[in-house]
């Protein structure tokens, strides 16, 4: 099998590995390129440590970016995590046109932060689709697609690094194999049940003490490593990060007012919301790093009675 591969950073390199670790030959790699002073993209690395040509155009619309795919002579196109916008003359070119990756059930989840949102609303269940890029956002026909649970304390981290990543290099590689072998079959979305979000960054990752505290905890949960659920103490930004839900289920449980420190222990913190209780293993103020919770909190930054959001 013939590929021109487009893609960027740590899950592109993962899957141009396992197509050449099992004998594909790669044409050529697109990716993005840098932004002035930033490092070489990993996929880029590896492309050249691979001694594979490499593509670095502003944009995939350009007449030279459709004549690079031209000349590569692919039999099919890899998409892996792409950011840029790739236009139907471009991805059409390969025989068997081109496949791209989505970590949602879509038509599910449209948009660039698909796999925080699942967890951010409380959802039990994500995955992965395999689909064909069309000149639409994540809208082309679907040809594979895996499910895995979001557990209760699962984390975004969790989610992505020990499945929907896994899960995505394996499912490109038998999507591939399905397209050129002409076995797979293409299923149009369900533009009913299609939904699209935004990108899921710092200003969507605020806590609202008020909120319930289940929903709170998903909301860390969903931002955990990364943007990271925050909150305030004294001005500055707070984020929490490894925490654990405490149902309160007696009156006699309630204790403390919203966003307040009801408890300081020897691992963490306890965090009054509605319903509920946040325990806090991690922080990281604003412009420090992230440590134990409790022991910020011994370094007298914050005590029992603390509101924190205040």
């Amino acid at each position: 099998m013939r590929i021109a591969f487009i893609g960027q950073q740590d899950f592109g390199k993962a899957v141009l590995d396992a197509f050449l670790a099992r004998g594909d030959a790669v044409a050529g790699v697109f990716c993005a390129p840098e932004k002035e002073g930033a490092k070489p993209d990993v996929l880029k690395t590896a492309a050249i440590e691979h001694r594979l040509p490499v593509f670095q155009f502003p944009n995939l619309k350009s007449p030279e970016a459709e004549a690079a795919m031209r000349a590569l002579s692919a039999d099919i196109g890899v998409m892996a995590y792409v950011l840029q916008f790739a236009p139907q003359a471009f991805v059409n070119i390969p025989t068997h046109g081109t496949i791209q990756y989505h970590p949602s059930l879509l038509p599910r989840y449209r948009g660039p932060s698909s796999i925080n949102w699942p967890i951010a609303r409380g959802d039990t269940r994500t995955g992965l689709t395999i689909f064909r890029p069309t000149d639409g956002l994540d809208e082309g026909p679907v040809i594979l697609q895996k499910t895995c649970d979001i557990g209760p304390d699962d984390t975004l981290g969790e989610v992505y690094f020990n499945r929907l990543f896994p899960m995505g290099v394996a499912a490109m590689l038998e999507a591939a194999d399905l397209v050129v072998a002409g076995r797979h079959v293409e299923i149009d979305q369900d533009e009913a049940a299609a939904s699209y979000e935004g990108w899921f960054r710092a200003r969507e990752a605020a806590i609202n003490w008020s909120a319930h505290a289940g929903q709170i905890y998903d909301l860390i949960r969903a931002a955990d490593p990364a943007p990271g659920a925050w909150t305030t103490l004294g001005g500055a930004k707070l984020q929490l990060f490894d925490c654990r839900l405490h149902p309160v289920r007696t009156l006699g449980g309630v204790k403390g007012k919203v966003g307040e420190v009801i408890a300081v222990g020897e691992q963490s913190i306890r965090v009054t919301a509605q319903g509920g209780q946040i325990e806090i293993f991690k922080v990281k103020i604003e412009g420090g790093k992230k440590m134990s919770a409790a022991a910020f909190a011994g370094g007298g930054s914050l005590g029992a009675g603390t509101i924190l959001g205040a």
